[in-house]
């Protein structure tokens, strides 16, 4: 097991190039598989999530390799329909893999998913969906098996705009038979960022990123080389990182309207932030006024991925703040780290109520989840004397070189093994 020493109370000052996104790589490696042609995508991130699900393509008999930051896939060869529980449960992701192994094998079988531990995300809402499409599916001994003729355009209303349902739900009706509508239909960027992955291939969707989208099947696709999204939670995670210590970053490879939420709250804290073209430019004193709200909500609404780093920096800002977690109903996991080092926190249900002290204390922390092990990062690399943060396997699930970049900023961190 790994874990971080930090020296907190450094400002920080530099730049960092963001990586991909995570949440829009994962879906595009299950699309690989809808063609025997290669597909090549530059600029893939090597975290975690990402390596499970080049070991499941393997495992259904897809040839993969890097060439620097390029990953290589060939799927001509694929065979298998059984996804390992092992790398199931290892990521949550591997649910996307279930309508593009259908529409390739005509039968999928699948573990229950695993992933971080924020509470019940059903995959109801996705067994629904390809049911719909004339997906016969049969649910037994903690696996899910499906099985199908001929996959069939329908008219299907999500009741809640469920990004990974719609993901699932567009790569399996991609080369069905007739013309799907999803209504209801998640707006996330990552959405676009599928369909347009898609299209390049041949694919006939529209209307990604608007309540609803139309999948006109195809009967082949082709390969692709594409560059993904820019990752708009890592993205955040740095603008909260230089609020919280103060100092001046600049992000590069970033999309400022897909984290909006974020920015219009930083700027409210009395951060200094400039946009130009894909670069994100902060300035940030030591004051900070209180976030006062937050209530997470799907896209374009304030991103439950930043919450914990958010209730991170509402410790420290003036006054009072008031946190919603209205997607996940234990994603306060990171709270008790957090009180450890001296925090002000009460939770009641699905709210955090953040008083603001003046600064943090060095603590032993351990990190629960991986948007909470960031959040316990940037408390420690902002607070005064050592931490240490303990399981960084969840972090290493969405973050790339993560020390290393706040190292590069100017933050004291290093990770050893223990």
């Amino acid at each position: 097991m790994d874990k971080f020493i930090i020296e907190g109370g450094m400002p920080l000052c530099g730049s960092v190039a963001v990586q991909s996104a995570k949440n829009a790589v994962l879906p595009l490696l299950a699309a690989s598989i809808l063609t025997d042609e290669r597909v090549i995508i530059h600029k893939c991130p090597r975290i975690m999530d990402v390596l499970n699900m080049i070991q499941i393509l393997g495992e259904l008999g897809c040839k993969t390799s890097f060439e620097g930051e390029t990953l290589v896939i060939d799927s001509a060869d694929a065979a298998n329909h059984e996804i390992p529980s092992a790398l199931a449960k290892e990521l949550r992701s591997s649910v996307f893999m279930l309508g593009s192994v259908i529409s390739r094998f005509g039968k999928a079988r699948i573990a229950y998913p695993g992933g971080c531990d924020i509470g019940l995300r059903p995959v109801d809402l996705h067994l629904k969906g390809l049911r719909s499409l004339n997906v016969h599916i049969a649910e037994e001994g903690g696996y899910i098996n499906c099985e199908c003729g001929a996959l069939t355009g329908a008219d299907i209303l999500l009741d809640c705009p469920s990004v990974g349902a719609t993901e699932n739900i567009i790569l399996a009706a991609v080369k069905g038979n007739g013309v799907t509508l999803i209504r209801n239909a998640a707006k996330e960027p990552e959405i676009c960022d599928l369909q347009n992955f898609l299209n390049k291939m041949g694919a006939r969707i529209s209307g990604g990123g608007t309540a609803t989208i139309r999948v006109e099947g195809v009967k082949k696709l082709h390969g692709v080389e594409y560059t993904p999204m820019p990752d708009r939670i890592e993205a955040g995670t740095f603008l909260i990182a230089a609020a919280m210590c103060g100092g001046e970053i600049a992000l590069s490879n970033a999309s400022a309207d897909n984290i909006a939420a974020l920015i219009h709250k930083l700027r409210e804290i009395s951060c200094k932030i400039t946009v130009k073209n894909d670069k994100i430019y902060i300035r940030s004193g030591r004051t900070r006024r209180s976030l006062r709200m937050i209530e997470t909500m799907p896209y374009p609404g304030f991103p439950t991925d930043l919450q914990a780093p958010a209730t991170a920096l509402a410790c420290i800002s003036e006054g009072s703040t008031v946190i919603v977690e209205n997607l996940f109903e234990t994603r306060f996991k990171h709270v008790p780290e957090l009180i450890r080092m001296g925090a002000d926190i009460t939770v009641r249900g699905r709210a955090a109520f953040v008083r603001g002290v003046r600064a943090l204390h060095g603590a032993d922390v351990v990190a629960g989840d991986l948007r909470g092990g960031a959040a316990l990062t940037l408390a420690a690399i902002s607070a005064e004397g050592q931490s240490s943060v303990t399981d960084l396997s969840h972090i290493d699930r969405g973050y790339s070189d993560f020390e290393y970049k706040l190292s590069s900023l100017g933050a004291k961190i290093r990770r050893i093994r223990v």
